[in-house]
């Protein structure tokens, strides 16, 4: 690479990053629905013709937030799983260690969050391009009880009820699709678990939990060990240690 195409490549990196985070900031302020790329060019003291060729259309420039925002939750939780023991580890910690980085990133970046898990933004439709990053936290998850499986330390699930037949075969679909080796009860009980993970933290994100749970960590931990517990994985739970709210700090602290 040429002195002068490296420094064009650093430049491009330069601009988008800023077209960006001046676009995050939009988000922050006005919402998704209000993005505009017009906007972001005045701010940034570039013409409108030099931002199209970045980011031709306002949903361009959303898809690289929302693929940006996936990516981070998704490397967080990757990164707390791998944190949290061997595959062959306590299944329930490597399960809660998940959920709290997902808790903790919402809290931390709540318009992203908003962006990829709120109200869908009007005229915008996600491309597939969107589907693998979305599909990281699930797919962590899944580690967790596919190791569980492999080493046998998942249960049966609590108690589920019988599955009717088109739950049965979207299970087994599912598993097919993934390579999950889990028999089909345990699959339905592992989506129902991670729509309630998202469930659970949209509450507090979006402001449901305000004035009914004060402890809201403490309330998250119970409920993500019940879902474990419902999937059939086993083990001490990390309820003893503090939960983490931000990076580096602690609730209360």
């Amino acid at each position: 690479m040429s002195r002068i195409t490296g420094a064009r490549e650093r430049a491009r990196t330069e601009i988008t990053a800023a077209i960006k985070d001046e676009a995050r900031r939009q988000l922050a302020e006005e919402g998704a629905g209000r993005l505009s790329l017009r906007a972001v060019a005045r701010t940034l003291g570039i013409a409108s013709s030099a931002l199209y060729r970045y980011y031709p259309s306002r949903d361009e420039l959303l898809t690289a937030l929302i693929v940006d925002a996936y990516d981070a939750l998704g490397a967080d939780a990757e990164r707390a799983l791998a944190a949290a023991g061997p595959p062959a580890g306590p299944p329930l910690v490597r399960w809660q260690a998940v959920c709290r980085a997902v808790r903790a990133w919402a809290l931390e970046h709540p318009h992203e969050y908003a962006l990829i898990y709120g109200s869908p933004v009007p005229g915008y439709s996600a491309p597939l391009v969107t589907t693998g990053p979305a599909a990281r936290v699930g797919l962590a998850l899944i580690a967790v009880a596919r190791d569980a499986h492999a080493h046998g330390t998942l249960g049966a699930p609590g108690s589920p009820p019988a599955l009717p037949p088109g739950l049965r075969a979207d299970a087994e679909r599912l598993a097919a699709e993934l390579d999950i080796p889990l028999p089909a009860p345990a699959v339905a009980e592992l989506v129902a678990a991670w729509v309630q993970l998202f469930g659970l933290v949209s509450f507090e994100v979006f402001g449901q939990l305000n004035r009914v749970v004060d402890a809201r960590a403490e309330f998250f931990d119970q409920a993500v060990v019940r879902l474990a517990r419902s999937l059939g994985l086993t083990g001490d739970s990390l309820s003893g240690q503090p939960a983490v709210t931000e990076r580096g700090s602690s609730e209360g602290s």
